[in-house]
């Protein structure tokens, strides 16, 4: 809807400026010297329309019949790299060094409109920019308009929209073909024998449908500004000693110490479900990734006005490079070992959505096979004295 409101902004302003320039087709910077007969009016009117063109916040550019610039407002000089006022009767190639806008506007001139995204890159980043170029007059004989906006936040809208779409196709078909196979084997195996080594992995892999169902449900709640807060005054321990306590057995298991260290108690004001969701997953998420004769403890203490929650463990660690991004829906460091342990790549975000919804940070420290430390800060509400 957004993409079409802006096509329609710039379809309008084209469809103004173009007949502007058919009705007069000197250009803005063009001189009383280059129309000799322009009237004190008609020099009044195109600097009003230049006024009116330079407070666009779409980028303008006017080119010739020989391809050079006779106009470009400020906001063109932004998205292009250029100076719009040096670059007037320059060669377009000259200013904008784009092969494609050159193409377009060699087609324009020839007649043909064209409306186009086009990437711009420099060192530092990459944008994404919605490009119309249209012919002034019959077959481009006044020149071309060329239109630009900034269209990267849509751009990444429609790729996450995408990778949505695509990860969670994996995520639900994974486990639902895992579930039709070994049905299909308990139902033409003639004994009881495939039923009772399947059917408890069906179960398994129905969890975990239920799971990544109700993962997607808090993300959409959280994205669409739905996740609410039942807020009360409650201590940090008496939410985090019984979740710890539920995952003992599967640290155990798999051979990984687990401890909750409360420094000192705290109260906070916050939703005690939301928060245990919070310790499940960064709980759940320290203990899949650490190995056998490793180490997970939680940690509970107070700083100045903030509530500090620590899950520090002493596992596989995450690459530099991946740190900026675990906190995306869908991001895994690794899909091979994510596979082996379950996880889709939703738990970090929605640990970050309730913190946020909380008014609270979410943040982590780690070293590539040296472990991994997530810290969460909360509004505190007070600190208990001993």
């Amino acid at each position: 809807m957004v993409e079409i409101a802006l096509l329609l902004v710039v379809a309008l302003v084209a469809g103004v400026l173009i007949g502007w320039a058919v009705a007069r087709p000197r250009f803005p910077h063009e001189t009383e010297h280059d129309e000799p007969e322009a009237s004190a009016n008609g020099t009044q009117s195109d600097a009003d329309f230049a006024r009116l063109v330079g407070a666009l916040p779409l980028g303008v550019v006017f080119v010739d019949r020989a391809a050079r610039v006779r106009f470009a407002n400020p906001a063109a000089g932004t998205i292009f790299a250029f100076d719009p006022e040096r670059a007037i009767g320059s060669h377009v190639i000259t200013s904008i060094p784009n092969v494609e806008l050159e193409r377009r506007i060699d087609d324009a001139l020839l007649g043909e409109a064209s409306v186009a995204p086009i990437t711009l890159a420099n060192a530092t980043q990459s944008r994404t920019y919605g490009v119309s170029v249209y012919p002034i007059g019959d077959d481009g004989a006044g020149g071309v308009v060329v239109f630009a906006d900034d269209q990267t936040d849509i751009a990444r809208l429609e790729r996450a929209s995408k990778e949505f779409l695509t990860n969670v196709s994996h995520e639900l078909r994974t486990p639902l073909s895992s579930i039709k196979l070994m049905l299909e084997t308990v139902v033409e195996s003639p004994d009881d024998e495939a039923a009772d080594l399947f059917l408890p992995q069906v179960l398994a892999q129905v969890d975990r449908l239920a799971s990544l169902v109700q993962q997607l449900l808090e993300q959409a709640r959280a994205e669409s500004g739905q996740l609410r807060l039942n807020l009360r005054q409650m201590d940090l321990e008496e939410v985090a000693h019984p979740i710890v306590a539920s995952f003992e057995p599967q640290a155990a298991n798999k051979g990984v110490r687990l401890e909750l260290r409360a420094i000192r108690p705290v109260s906070v004001e916050a939703d005690p479900d939301r928060l245990s969701q919070v310790f499940v997953n960064l709980i759940d998420n320290a203990i899949r990734h650490t190995p056998a004769g490793g180490s997970v403890t939680v940690e509970l203490d107070a700083n100045g006005n903030d509530a500090i929650m620590r899950v520090r463990d002493t596992g596989v660690g995450i690459p530099y490079r991946d740190i900026p991004h675990i906190f995306e829906r869908f991001y895994v460091v690794d899909r091979s070992r994510t596979r082996e342990s379950g996880g889709a790549g939703l738990g970090l975000a929605i640990v970050k959505s309730i913190i946020d919804a909380h008014g609270g940070t979410v943040s982590t420290e780690s070293m590539l096979g040296s472990g991994t430390l997530f810290t969460v800060r909360l509004p505190i509400m007070r600190v208990a004295a001993r």
